[in-house]
């Protein structure tokens, strides 16, 4: 019988070099081949799949799709080393689509986000929750990457940031602007002096991270606990983004991509030339990756006509 645990660990092994990060997938895998050792089973199957997948009975269908999606990049990897096995044809569960449709935030819905923030009880949380919003706002960085920056990723001499081993083990630097580069000095200056006065109570002197933005205990903020917390400030603001989802973060990024094209068709630049920058800016391989953030909006419909009409001579 196949040994499906050393079989899983060799599969992450070798998807990770090539840069995937795979945690939920490593594991949802754990708990895969698990099952099939208490099932007994001589080699992975069809039927054992969808059996795993369906897990829990009363689970969401989307949910099902997930599990039977990982089950199956590990069958194509495990093919090659049992030959019996059964790599489970797409359409078993219907799933569902992946484009989850943004809400684009307006400058002034931004405003009263970064508002609400300010609200929130402690004053440190308050001003790192703004300052990570804000980042987000203005440079399009992924929510993990703001996240994970270190304080030695952060030159603010030379305004730039370091994103490092982000999505597909890639890297990157960023420029950001004088504006940007003030706000965290500033958040800096503001982190570090409480730390020295509470520090100075406790006779604590090392910062207890490495991390920028830090909690209110001086730890790094849990990825997990800020997608929890935006969806309450967007609520508190009084902005309704969706009513069948909470509010995403991760929509600070389409809007960030769509606000670059609306201001470089407001100045009239080549759209289609600059393309790759915006690309190279977030992080992506090629423009094609970059189409999924941009929504189409009324104001940037406009400007797309009116330069379409301006090319074609139409107009007064």
């Amino acid at each position: 019988m196949t040994d499906y645990g050393a079989a899983a660990a060799d599969y992450l092994t070798t998807r990770r070099a090539m840069g995937y990060k795979l945690f939920y997938q490593g594991q949802m895998l754990t708990q895969f081949t698990a099952y099939l050792d208490a099932a007994g089973a001589e080699h992975l199957t069809t039927e054992h799949a969808v059996a795993w997948a369906k897990q829990p009975a009363q689970g969401a269908a989307a949910w099902w799709a997930v599990r039977l999606s990982t089950v199956r990049a590990f069958a194509r990897f495990l093919s090659a080393l049992d030959p019996a096995t059964e790599i489970p044809p797409h359409g078993l569960i219907r799933e569902p689509s992946h484009r989850i449709i943004p809400h684009i935030y307006s400058p002034d819905d931004i405003q009263r986000v970064l508002q609400a923030a300010g609200r929130l009880s402690h004053p440190h949380r308050a001003d790192t929750y703004q300052t990570l919003i804000g980042l987000i706002a203005v440079t399009g960085m992924r929510n993990g990457e703001a996240v994970r920056l270190d304080r030695d990723d952060v030159d603010l001499e030379q305004g730039l940031l370091t994103i490092r081993n982000s999505k597909f083990g890639k890297s990157r630097q960023i420029p950001i602007h004088p504006s940007t580069v003030d706000a965290l000095a500033e958040y800096a200056r503001r982190r570090d002096a409480r730390r020295h006065r509470r520090d100075g109570r406790r006779h604590h002197h090392p910062p207890s991270t490495t991390s920028f933005l830090t909690s209110t205990t001086g730890t790094r903020l849990l990825r997990d606990n800020v997608s929890t917390v935006f969806p309450r400030l967007v609520r508190d603001a009084g902005l309704v983004v969706s009513r069948d989802r909470p509010a995403r973060l991760h929509d600070l990024r389409h809007s960030f991509a769509v606000a670059t094209l609306i201001r470089w068709y407001r100045q009239g630049l080549d759209v289609e030339q600059r393309l790759p920058l915006l690309s190279t800016y977030l992080g992506h391989v090629a423009p094609k990756s970059t189409y999924w953030y941009l929504s189409a909006v009324p104001e940037l419909l406009e400007l797309i006509a009116d330069r379409l009409d301006a090319m074609a001579g139409v107009g007064p």
